[in-house]
């Protein structure tokens, strides 16, 4: 049959690119199926710059539960689910690809193609999308008719690709932006950035349980170490952190070479301020033990203290940082600086001894560096 891709394309433009591109997906493989196209799948992939992900895929199937939005880990190109494949194919020559499922298959067919036949598959069909930068996407659509795609179908399939791919490089390129900024500030530091703090001198005063942890002997282990056996270590102590972090609800705004400074923010009410102390207490606690169930091959300090801080962008004037500054960030890595000479894992100030009202054993009142006023040290019994 003959197509009219007008509303199709209107559509597209319209309504589909302000829903996201499962939405899309899901509503063009509806929208062509209610027309007459036999479609018994639609699916929309595209690489993606991510330290987790290779590619984001989106899948719509005819007579299927709802499916959303799933993802590739990184090595796709060495698994056999992608060698091979159309995917692959389309991703290394940019050009379409389409297979018959209508006669037998052979061994030099991808396994994915075997599949597809043996669900009713029809005929395959694959179609680049190009992007302005990067490798761009693939629109792939399978036909269940028993004639397969007529041309008139693929004539429609090209036109709105054309369409779909600036949307598809729109949505790619904020995730591109928001796996970059969370990756490397954290979600909540990350969202604020996306959202327009990005200023030098957008700063604001605000209040949480600071957490400042490091490795003991890192010079040592450097010095007695290859680099590579080190980054390894590093990278595993970091992992232990920040799963001992994540899960009690604070956030790594850095790394600081073998160290770790996280926030536990709080609203400063009373409340707050207990729930931040105990948090960051608890990711503490956390962290030995995962690191005791890991067999991390290195002890570390954790020292914690709760105050006011300035949260936001400093810098010079073309490259800036989002950061924390204040009395308050210092004296939390003072603590953890007592954590070796006082032989404690984790050593707690006054002020979060005081807000968590948990149970603590006194060991010592120290000068802290910067500081005129000693300060009681505790550790946190338990731990």
């Amino acid at each position: 049959m003959a197509w009219n891709a007008e509303p199709h394309l209107n559509w597209i433009l319209t309504h589909a690119r302000m829903k996201g591109l499962q939405v899309l997906v899901d509503g063009l493989g509806l929208r062509l199926r209610d027309e007459g196209m036999a479609l018994m799948r639609v699916r929309l992939g595209m690489r993606t710059t991510h330290p987790l992900t290779a590619a984001l895929s989106f899948l719509w199937e005819h007579g299927g539960g709802p499916i959303v939005q799933f993802t590739a880990p990184q090595g796709l190109e060495t698994r056999s689910s992608y060698v091979g494949s159309p995917m692959e194919y389309i991703g290394q020559t940019r050009k379409p690809f389409r297979c018959s499922l209508r006669e037998p298959l052979g061994p030099e067919d991808h396994v994915v193609l075997h599949e597809l036949q043996r669900r009713g598959g029809t005929d395959y069909y694959g179609v680049p999308l190009d992007f302005v930068e990067g490798a761009g996407g693939i629109l792939m659509l399978v036909s269940e008719d028993p004639e397969g795609f007529a041309e008139d179908d693929i004539v429609l399939i090209d036109t709105l690709a054309t369409a779909i791919a600036p949307i598809a490089e729109a949505h790619g390129n904020f995730h591109l932006a928001t796996a970059i900024a969370q990756s490397y500030l954290g979600p909540r530091t990350g969202q604020r950035v996306l959202d327009g703090q990005i200023t030098r001198g957008d700063i604001e005063q605000t209040e949480a349980a600071i957490l400042f942890s490091d490795i003991r002997g890192w010079t040592a282990l450097n010095t007695t170490q290859s680099a590579e056996h080190a980054l390894d270590v590093a990278n595993r102590y970091f992992e232990v952190m920040s799963d001992a972090i994540d899960n009690n609800e604070g956030e790594i705004l850095k790394f600081l070479g073998d160290g770790v400074l996280a926030l536990f923010p709080s609203d400063g009410t009373d409340a707050g301020q207990v729930k931040a102390c105990r948090q960051a207490i608890s990711a503490a606690h956390a962290a030995l033990g995962i690191a005791k169930l890991a067999d991390l091959p290195v002890p570390f300090g954790t020292g914690i203290h709760y105050g006011a801080l300035l949260y936001g962008n400093v810098g010079a004037r073309e490259r800036v940082d989002f950061t924390v500054l204040g009395q308050s960030v210092n004296i939390a890595s003072r603590v953890e600086a007592f954590c070796g000479r006082l032989d404690e894992p984790v050593l707690i100030s006054a002020p979060v001894a005081r807000i968590a009202g948990v149970a603590t054993r006194h060991v010592g009142t120290e000068v802290l560096k910067g500081m005129d006023a000693p300060m009681a040290l505790h550790a946190p019994i338990g731990i």
